[in-house]
């Protein structure tokens, strides 16, 4: 397959993902959060559509791990970069294969624990997904502000989830880590993406201006 189709197959992916993940997240989740007992029981279908999001999540991004991958793939570093993509794309389908589980509970706090659980697992994969960013960034090279943001997106992931488990009243601090994750991983993965379906595949081993 040509570089560029890759690159646009990568491209579209991670925009799909981007659109899913707001959905599963931001409609989904957020309405759980806030009214646990009533979303599940009486809003089965968002919920029923919010755990398909997440697993067209995982699904598009083993796409997006194979396309770069395979645009990548003389660089020496990518083998093991779609390696720990892979890790976190499994971790994160374990999460929500436990999350059909909310159907059978009774109680808000049943549901909140449930939900609980699912973000502790997608945050042991985000750490394996930091990796793999830092790793793309030395792959990928240039534009530089690019790869850098992609850096600091990765170790504020990593650093996100060593803070959740290593820190005892992380929740006091929660809104700093989602901020300190949020900025960085935003403007260096839609900087990607947008470069990706615009830009990539012309060159194959690094980014060009």
């Amino acid at each position: 397959m040509k570089s560029r189709s890759l690159s646009v197959i990568a491209g579209s992916s991670y925009l799909i993902i981007f659109f899913l993940a707001i959905f599963a997240n931001f409609f989904v989740l957020e309405s759980i959060l806030e009214n646990p007992l009533k979303t599940v029981q009486e809003d089965q279908l968002l919920v029923r559509f919010g755990i398909l999001a997440f697993i067209l999540t995982v699904v598009f991004d083993v796409v997006v791990a194979w396309a770069l991958f395979e645009l990548y793939k003389e660089h020496p570093l990518s083998r093991l970069s779609t390696f720990f993509r892979i890790m976190h794309a499994a971790i994160m389908g374990v999460g929500v294969a436990a999350l059909p589980l909310l159907f059978s509970l009774n109680t808000p706090l049943e549901i909140l624990q449930q939900v609980e659980n699912f973000n502790t697992i997608w945050l042991t994969g985000l750490f394996f997904f930091g990796i793999h960013l830092i790793l793309l960034a030395k792959i990928l090279g240039k534009p530089k502000w690019i790869a850098i943001f992609l850096i600091i997106a990765g170790i504020m992931y990593m650093a996100d989830t060593a803070a959740h488990f290593l820190v005892a009243n992380y929740e006091a601090y929660a809104p700093l880590f989602l901020a300190l994750v949020a900025v960085p991983s935003i403007i260096g993965e839609m900087s990607l993406t947008v470069w990706l379906l615009t830009k990539g595949g012309r060159n194959n081993t690094n980014f060009t201006n």
